[in-house]
């Protein structure tokens, strides 16, 4: 049985990763440990899940700390308090991964978890504005401040996001929070294809009505939603997400309505039901009821969505959804013993895309590429970096290249 260290305070992280030999496993709750490349069995665990709590809260200031193993739905109770939130709006994989927790504010910024509004609102790693962590040669530091221009020399944070506990082990965290806005709207346009659709989500990100989120659902998708108006439509949902203060996202709703007259039958969410639309479009819930699935996360341009998710469609069965204005292809597929990663990563355009295998049995992550495999040059810095950070390979050796 692997041994478990559950420190209670950041000094006992150095002091766990000082004292404990060889490799060890870094986690906060446990909610996002299928995703990424399975760490050899038998490792210790470094649990960080006793660093709980937020530390500093100041509203009038937009800024939050909290410890790395806070529980998102804490942060998010907290914030609510103050009519605030965190506008990366990271998801919750709970449904995924077969679990019932959201996880933690570190695991969201370890993975660079970020919602719908990323196109708008920009990812987790845009809204960190420093960390403390302890790296794996057992040594504290520290990057960023608690605003935007304590930011000096290399900007730590940025490297920290997207890292999978693969750099250093986080110990607190310090975010920039956002107002939530007052009123949501979603402009529903019903019946499209999907290239005509995503060509109706760009235009709309181009306009001036200031569109927070873009998603496309072909009818199969749309029919697993909770919300009555999509479910029941029998045709696929373009959905375009309007916010702000009531009478400017009225206005804007309405305007919205009126460029895209003509394109098709159209509908209106108001908040509440948009709430729950898009929160089933952040989780992937549709794919959620099918446990066995394997499923993929594509991010191309815009432009190449619909395209990319008709060619694997094409040679691979399953289901799809585009987020982000087309930019965002979430694919299911029935179980192959690859994760058909050959098909998905042969349709990637060639001058951009990536391709991530977001949920598939161990064995299968173990054999095939969970992130997109990196050119030499950058394989090569991402060795060097790992080298500074982790010299002997001790973090979570292999949760994101197998060389790494």
């Amino acid at each position: 049985m692997s041994e478990i260290f559950k420190p209670a305070r950041p000094a006992a992280v150095a002091e766990v990763l000082v004292q404990a030999k060889g490799a060890i496993e870094v986690r906060g709750r446990g909610s996002k440990r299928a995703l990424g490349r399975p760490v050899p069995e038998g490792l210790a665990v470094l649990d960080l899940s006793g660093l709980a709590g937020i530390t500093l809260y100041e509203p009038e200031e937009l800024v939050m700390s909290a410890r790395a193993g806070t529980p998102i739905a804490d942060v998010r109770a907290a914030l609510a308090e103050k009519n605030q939130e965190l506008a990366f709006d990271p998801p919750d994989y709970s449904g995924l991964f077969g679990g019932r927790d959201a996880g933690t504010l570190g695991g969201a910024i370890a993975c660079n978890l970020s919602g719908s509004r990323r196109i708008k609102s920009g990812a987790a790693r845009d809204h960190i504005l420093g960390f403390a962590g302890v790296n794996g040669r057992g040594e504290e530091f520290k990057s960023g401040g608690r605003v935007m221009k304590n930011v000096t020399g290399f900007d730590l944070s940025k490297l920290i996001a997207g890292s999978y506990g693969t750099l250093a082990a986080l110990t607190d965290v310090t975010v920039k929070v956002l107002p939530r806005p007052e009123k949501i709207r979603t402009v529903l346009v019903f019946g499209l294809a999907a290239d005509p659709a995503v060509g109706v989500l760009r235009e709309s990100l181009g306009s001036s009505h200031e569109v927070a989120a873009a998603a496309y659902l072909p009818q199969d998708v749309a029919q697993t939603s909770a919300v009555d108006l999509v479910a029941r439509a029998g045709a696929s949902v373009a959905a375009l997400r309007i916010e702000g203060h009531g009478p400017s996202a009225e206005y804007r709703c309405r305007a919205l309505k009126g460029v895209l007259d003509g394109r098709g039958a159209t509908e209106e969410l108001h908040t509440q039901k948009s709430e729950i639309f898009w929160r089933e479009v952040r989780d992937v819930a549709a794919f959620a009821a099918d446990p066995v699935a394997q499923i993929w996360r594509l991010s191309v341009p815009p432009a190449d969505g619909a395209r990319v998710a008709g060619a694997i469609a094409a040679r691979l069965k399953g289901r799809y959804f585009l987020d982000w204005g087309g930019g965002l292809v979430w694919f299911a597929l029935a179980p192959l013993p690859d994760a058909g990663a050959e098909v998905v990563r042969s349709v990637l355009p060639p001058d951009g895309g990536q391709a991530t295998l977001i949920r598939a049995e161990a064995g299968v992550r173990a054999r095939v590429a969970v992130f997109q495999p990196l050119p030499p040059a950058l394989a090569e810095l991402t060795r060097r970096v790992k080298e500074g950070f982790d010299p002997d390979r001790r973090l979570n050796p292999g949760r994101m290249f197998a060389d790494v």
